[in-house]
């Protein structure tokens, strides 16, 4: 049975979507709910500046990273909840996990494969890249920081509809797959929970609106089956860009389901 996360890692990244408005304001407003239910350490908002490696905005990436990676070498949390901010936080919070937990598995649940690199990349944002960067394929000044790589064997997607060339290259390279109905779920797992996988006529506070997305249910369904059925020792929540706040407020009624469900609280 899950048990509750003991860290909550505000990561107030909007680098690696190049969309700071609504994005900073989203990972503000994902933090205050998770502070609900893990105690709060948040980084400090970045304000390096630059372009480098075929990434917009890398030095605050980087920088950002580097701190998450001091945080929790610091506080050394089992079961870690990370309030993003774009997809790429993710990147940290995944391999400090898999150095505690070398059997991890991540379920990545999102619109997008995110799984180019700076060579495929059409955009050059960070945040298209973090399947990669986990995989072994960061940037080199990143990727000399991460352990071991995730194995793609115990990777899966859910609710992905939009891929471009890059990231089917790279998905059929390395035989990543979609989550199975009858997927077993045991030992350590990591839930990649990007907001733009739910459908957005549910759920509109997105930067990306995809349709034919993820009900809330059926997401809200699947969380709990993890965390009943496996250890799920991660949460990372992601990409939340409500315009004002009316639309944070609204928006983190969800969030805070979706950290019910992965508490393993029926109420959510």
């Amino acid at each position: 049975m899950t048990t509750p996360f003991d860290m909550a890692l505000g990561y107030p990244q909007w680098q690696g979507s190049s969309r700071s408005t609504n994005i900073l304001r989203g990972a503000k407003a994902v933090a205050e709910v998770c502070s609900r239910f893990a105690p709060l350490v948040s980084l400090h908002e970045s304000d390096a500046t630059g372009d480098d490696h075929g990434v917009h905005h890398w030095h605050a990436v980087l920088d950002l990273f580097c701190q998450a990676q001091r945080t929790l070498a610091a506080h050394r949390p089992r079961r870690l909840l990370t309030a993003g901010g774009d997809c790429a936080v993710d990147v940290a919070a995944i391999d400090y996990l898999r150095s505690l937990y070398p059997d991890l598995q991540v379920i990545w649940v999102d619109a997008h494969m995110d799984a180019n690199t700076p060579d495929t990349s059409p955009s050059g944002c960070f945040h298209g890249m973090p399947v990669t960067a986990i995989m072994g394929f960061a940037p080199e000044p990143m990727r000399r920081l991460l352990g071991a790589p995730i194995a793609p064997e115990r990777f899966r997607y859910y609710g992905v509809r939009v891929a471009d060339s890059g990231d089917e290259a790279f998905g059929t390279a390395h035989g990543l797959r979609m989550l199975e109905a009858d997927h077993a779920f045991d030992g350590p797992v990591h839930i990649h929970f990007d907001l733009d996988a739910l459908d957005p006529v549910e759920f509109p506070y997105l930067a990306y609106r995809e349709p034919d997305g993820v009900s809330v249910a059926a997401a809200l369904a699947l969380v709990r089956r993890i965390a009943a059925q496996a250890d799920l020792v991660g949460l990372t929540i992601t990409e939340f860009a409500p315009a004002n706040e009316e639309e944070a407020q609204r928006g983190s009624l969800v969030v805070s389901q979706i950290c019910q469900a992965a508490s393993g609280s029926e109420s959510g």
